[in-house]
């Protein structure tokens, strides 16, 4: 059962989808957004950029309600949070952005599936036995399609929540992707 306190952040402005277009923003956004809190050290580390190149970007998100600063009673170490549990682009904020800034940043928000399925290919290889890829056709009308994005947010929300620092013992980071995407009809 999904926690009924979960927040969702939805971006419906095309300008805040223009925010998010930067590698190093959407590598910090997974990262806050999987409940960590990082200083722009620690986030400029992950990103392979410096402290205050990386507090330039917290500050352009931070300007779009997607980041925060987390209370700190050390002035030195300003940790960041996600404003959110969950972010979500509306298919109003692509419209608006047009069609060449859209798959652009369709593409920076899913940059990290290539390096993932690599890993996974090499992981499988080495036997591993976890992790999965599926991919399949449903035919389904506007209302069953939103039932199903419905659905599938419950199940991956029950798990939210868990961090680096807090989750269960032999618990594991995976990335999840999830993709409901206009098919071709054909003969329909």
């Amino acid at each position: 059962m999904p926690d009924p306190d979960e927040r969702e952040l939805r971006i419906t402005d095309p300008r805040a989808l223009r925010a998010l277009a930067h590698p190093a923003r959407q590598r910090v956004i997974t990262e806050l957004f999987s409940g960590e809190v990082l200083t722009a050290t620690q986030a400029g580390r992950l990103c392979g950029l410096s402290a205050s190149a990386m507090s330039y970007h917290l500050r352009a998100l931070e300007r779009w309600g997607i980041v925060e600063r987390e209370p700190s009673a050390d002035a030195r170490e300003r940790p960041w949070r996600a404003t959110a549990d969950s972010i979500t682009i509306t298919p109003e904020a692509h419209r608006g952005a047009g069609g060449a800034t859209s798959r652009t940043s369709i593409r920076q928000w899913f940059g990290d599936l290539d390096a993932d399925l690599e890993r996974m290919a090499s992981a499988v290889g080495e036997g591993e036995t976890h992790g999965m890829t599926s991919r399949g056709r449903l035919w389904m009308t506007d209302a069953e399609e939103r039932e199903l994005q419905a659905r599938l947010g419950e199940v991956v929300s029950s798990y939210r929540g868990r961090t680096s620092r807090d989750h269960p013992e032999g618990a594991r980071p995976w990335n999840v992707y999830a993709l409901i995407l206009p098919g071709e009809a054909h003969g329909s």
